[in-house]
């Protein structure tokens, strides 16, 4: 007989689904990668492995495919995507200038770093933007994270699992962090980036994007930004009010209209998990995101 745990690798009923699901995430990932860059290892990982500058945009559909599939996908989705990333990163070196040494780019410190930047920005701009979350749901959300961590090779066990464990490693991940030439320049380029190639024609328009991306660079925490000095401080308050209303329009966004957003093998992906869950008894007429109302949900959930 199937289960809910043989259709998608988090259920419904997960705080992973309620973080993963608010168009907020969108924020939540640049801010990730402003943060990431911070550790001058993993940053030339990045700089020396990849066309991020020639690519930002598809870089980030290529993180949403994999946050989707090990969220959204069925068990053996997230396996496959799981084994190919591994693959690649096994592949990969960089070198560091200031000592000559090459790194593996699949280091654990290099994976940890990235994957606790990334997850605790998705939850505090989700929180921040006005998700409701309790502590002990904020919690639930990085313990289950864990599990996303493994598909890159991490051990379950070396993973925060709550806001105090994950507050305990950026305190001792801080005195490595730097701010790099490769990270200034990331930064920059994330606040005002070179549109790709099938792109171009939306240039007149880009003046448009530079708020979004000062919008991620304010979430920042204050540490961060003191870092980097890439902008001029503004209050708190008119970031939040800022984030709040960016998480409003987005997620006022019909399903098929934001999801466009995605590259197409994530759209496919995605219409699939809706067909499984629809058939296990789950109300998808709303699609995905409609299922973070318990409602929705068949009556054995």
């Amino acid at each position: 007989m199937t289960g809910i745990e043989d259709i998608v690798v988090q259920p419904p009923q997960s705080a992973t689904w309620q973080v993963h699901l608010d168009r907020s995430m969108w924020v939540g990932g640049v801010r990730g990668l402003m943060l990431q860059a911070l550790h001058p290892l993993a940053m030339r990982g990045v700089w020396q492995n990849s066309n991020f500058q020639d690519d930002p945009f598809g870089r980030l559909r290529r993180t949403a495919d994999f946050v989707g599939r090990v969220t959204f996908g069925s068990p053996e989705e997230a396996d496959e995507i799981g084994r190919r990333v591994r693959g690649i990163h096994k592949a990969l070196r960089v070198h560091d200038p200031d000592t000559g040494r090459t790194h593996r780019v699949d280091d654990p410190e290099l994976l940890l770093w990235v994957h606790c930047a990334e997850v605790s920005s998705y939850l505090e701009v989700a929180r921040r933007g006005g998700l409701g979350l309790s502590e002990r749901q904020a919690d639930r959300y990085l313990r289950e994270q864990r599990k996303s961590a493994t598909y890159v090779g991490l051990h379950l066990d070396d993973v925060p699992g709550s806001c105090a464990e994950m507050a305990a490693y950026f305190k001792r991940a801080r005195p490595a962090l730097r701010v790099t030439p490769e990270a200034a320049s990331t930064v920059r380029f994330l606040l005002w980036p070179r549109l790709p190639r099938e792109l171009r024609l939306l240039s007149p328009g880009k003046p448009a994007y530079f708020p979004f991306g000062a919008l991620c660079y304010y979430t920042l925490p204050g540490w961060a930004r003191r870092m980097y000095g890439a902008l001029p401080e503004v209050p708190e308050q008119a970031v939040t009010a800022a984030l709040k209303a960016f998480r409003l329009g987005l997620n006022s966004l019909p399903e098929p209209v934001h999801d466009r957003a995605f590259m197409p093998a994530t759209r496919r992906m995605l219409h699939a998990s809706r067909d499984r869950l629809g058939a296990l008894g789950y109300d998808v007429r709303k699609g995905l995101k409609g299922l973070t109302d318990p409602r929705r949900w068949p009556a054995a959930a």
